[in-house]
């Protein structure tokens, strides 16, 4: 059979390696560090992308100084401690026939005090935008203490068994602070001309070089801000890696998306289209000669990386998202498999989510990921006795639980009430570009098909049915349904919003599964701050209503900060006209209008509507469980009918129980 991403699994000459394929899992701060040091998350989390198949990977950035300390969960800075422990992660990998490389890094002007306890250090003092704190302008000595911790760092790397490292000049941060003449401002040699904007670069591999010798890779990691003016843009960026490749300096360069400046593209949610960078690295392919050209940023697919190197682009593809949901993305491809690939659905909850606030990364979809070192991977340990096991309840929770257990080798008949797996996920997946989530239940119908899972839909079961089934286990996974009293949380003592049981009042699931008839004119409660209000408006928006969002919460969308796709939220809402009201609450529903308090001075306003939609916390569905218990039925739950959550809960505990039963 002829291998169906030929471009993408042919090898390729990378320095003094040879790359098995073009698949790279690329840098990216997984802040799994304990007290500074590399640990068995680390191994675990590596290693199962080694035994999946990708050709290199880009171990997370080290600090190279105190002044680079950006995470709780990054290594120590200029220790020699990391040096055994990132070694056993070398060899480790190495063991898969994986080139490893180890990227280091300083963001300059925007460090964080909280966790370096240093002033941040850049070219010219610029204000940082991490946080509210500016920066100190470098002395000349502080620049030449900088580059000695650049080439320090490599040298540790050297020692630690990596083939090479990448230099962290993306993202605006302290490399690419030099090279912008915007934070820049310097009058000395470090500035002004191109040369001497390069002249920092260009000292770091220099130097390098002359202490690693030529057997060890030197990458360069940029990217480009194309929603900002000052920022480095593409034109900008080829002047640099020609300059750059004249003179042979770099081994590779890799181009993603977005920085400081421009947040939501760093890592882009499903409101970006695929193959963001695609285009950033085929403008680099035309000015470099020796240097090869590697494309990130929002490249999910192995169709989408096999395109991007078919078509000249670049010469391998940095995919990092999509092989946190499905380490052994890499091999399946090349088995032929790729419709086994379980997709990244590019929500951030867990990966950007999690790391946003300071914890080590994981995955909505894949639960395994950072925690491969106590699960054994993403790979299942066959059950000592095989059982008959119900599943209640088709939603993520229970589409997970069936799938593990039916893998472990367990015989799984799984009952869903309505007419399509997927549950209130489902509906999510309705909203505007959230089409990924139907690609990920397509992905769990075709996995429990093949696993032989029998499938039972339009079938509601009551506790006499699950008794009479007879199973030796039995999952609830039944989920939850609207609450429908209009309960918002800063109006604690509102146990039921007066007026809810009037006409014209509906939920999110209403809407979203095509229930309701809203009229024109909708008042929407967001007092979530997430997906579902935000989501649900958006739909509206783009149907032709008139939405007004009354939320508790200081913005719309703020508990989507934490993925970064916040902004873009609101700019979308903002275009399709939708209006909102922050720190406010619904004090009644009229049947034709809502009295709205704003939350910080107490001042009252009427707002005419046709509808008002509840997006509120869900109840969770436990009749069924109830029945059991005085049927005296053992079960086991997971999912919204423990506690009405988001997908990413229901998925790590249907998790859990597959791999428990």
């Amino acid at each position: 059979m002829s291998q169906p991403f030929a471009h993408l699994f042919a090898p390729l000459k990378l320095g003094h390696k040879t790359l098995k394929n073009r698949v790279v899992f690329g840098a990216h701060t997984a802040n799994m560090a304990e007290q500074g040091i590399p640990g068995a998350r680390h191994l675990g989390y590596y290693l199962e992308r080694a035994i999946g198949g990708a050709a290199m990977i880009v171990v997370e950035p080290v600090p190279v100084h105190a002044t680079a300390v950006l995470t709780r969960g990054n290594m120590l800075p200029a220790s020699d401690a990391i040096i055994e422990p990132l070694k056993v992660i070398t060899d480790t990998c190495h063991a898969h026939d994986t080139v490893m490389i180890q990227q280091l890094y300083h963001v300059g002007q925007h460090g964080d005090f909280d966790n370096s306890y240093r002033a941040a250090w850049s070219p010219s003092g610029l204000p940082s935008y991490h946080d509210s704190d500016g920066s100190h302008q470098m002395s000349e000595a502080e620049i030449e203490e900088i580059i000695e911790s650049f080439v320090a760092a490599a040298q540790r790397s050297q020692q630690a068994g990596f083939d090479g490292v990448e230099l962290f000049g993306a993202y605006n941060g302290l490399i690419e602070q030099f090279w912008l003449p915007w934070s820049n401002r310097r009058t000395d040699h470090w500035g002004g001309s191109l040369d001497n904007r390069m002249r920092f670069t260009a000292e770091i591999i220099n130097r390098t070089r002359s202490v690693v010798g030529e057997h060890f890779i030197i990458g360069l990691n940029a990217s480009v801000d194309t929603g900002v003016s000052i920022a480095l843009q593409i034109d900008a960026l080829c002047e640099i890696a020609q300059w750059l490749d004249e003179r042979k300096l770099i081994d590779y360069i890799s181009c993603g998306t977005g920085g400081y400046f421009n947040f939501a593209e760093l890592m882009p949610t499903f409101q970006f289209a695929d193959k963001l960078g695609a285009p950033l690295a085929e403008a680099l392919k035309k000015v470099v000669t020796h240097a090869r050209v590697q494309a990130e940023s929002h490249i999910r697919t192995p169709e989408n990386a096999n395109y991007v190197v078919a078509s000249g682009q670049a010469d391998m593809v940095s995919i990092v998202r999509g092989q946190i949901a499905d380490p052994h993305m890499a091999n399946k491809a090349r088995a032929g498999q790729a419709d086994d690939v379980r997709g990244c659905i590019s929500c951030n909850q867990m990966c950007w989510g999690r790391r946003s606030r300071d914890y080590w990364i994981s995955c909505l979809v894949n639960p395994s990921a950072g925690r491969e070192f106590e699960w054994g991977g993403d790979r299942f340990t066959p059950a000592a006795k095989t059982k008959k096991i119900l599943v209640v309840g088709g939603g993520p929770a229970g589409m997970e639980a069936a799938r593990v257990a039916a893998e472990r080798g367990h015989k799984i008949t799984l009952a869903e009430a309505g007419p399509h797996l997927g549950g209130a996920f489902r509906l999510a997946g309705q909203q505007p570009r959230r089409a990924q989530i139907s690609e990920l239940i397509a992905w769990y119908e075709r996995q429990l098909e093949q696993l032989g899972v029998t499938v039972k839909l339009n079938t509601p079961m009551d506790a006499d049915e699950v008794q009479a089934f007879g199973a030796d286990d039995v999952v609830l996974a039944t989920g939850s349904q609207p609450a429908g009293t209009g309960f918002q949380r800063q109006l604690p003592h509102q146990l039921r919003l007066p007026g809810v049981d009037l006409p014209n009042v509906w939920s999110i699931e209403d809407v979203m599964g095509r229930a309701a008839k809203p009229g024109k004119r909708i008042v929407l409660i967001d007092d979530t701050g997430d997906w579902r209000g935000g989501g649900t408006a958006w739909h509206l928006a783009e149907l032709g209503h008139d939405v007004t969002i009354v939320t508790s919460w200081p913005m719309v969308g703020f508990w989507i900060q934490r993925t970064a796709g916040d902004g873009q939220l609101r700019s979308r809402l903002a275009h399709l006209g939708t209006r909102w009201l922050t720190e406010s609450a619904v004090t009644e529903w009229h049947g034709d209008g809502a009295t709205v308090r704003n939350l910080l001075d107490g001042s009252e306003l009427r707002l005419d509507a046709d509808a008002l939609v509840l997006a509120t916390t869900n109840d969770a569905d436990t009749t069924l469980a109830n029945d059991l218990v005085a049927h005296r039925v053992a079960t086991h739950s997971a999912g919204d009918n423990v506690a009405a959550r988001l997908a990413v809960h229901a998925i790590y505990e249907g998790r859990m129980l597959g791999m428990q039963l």
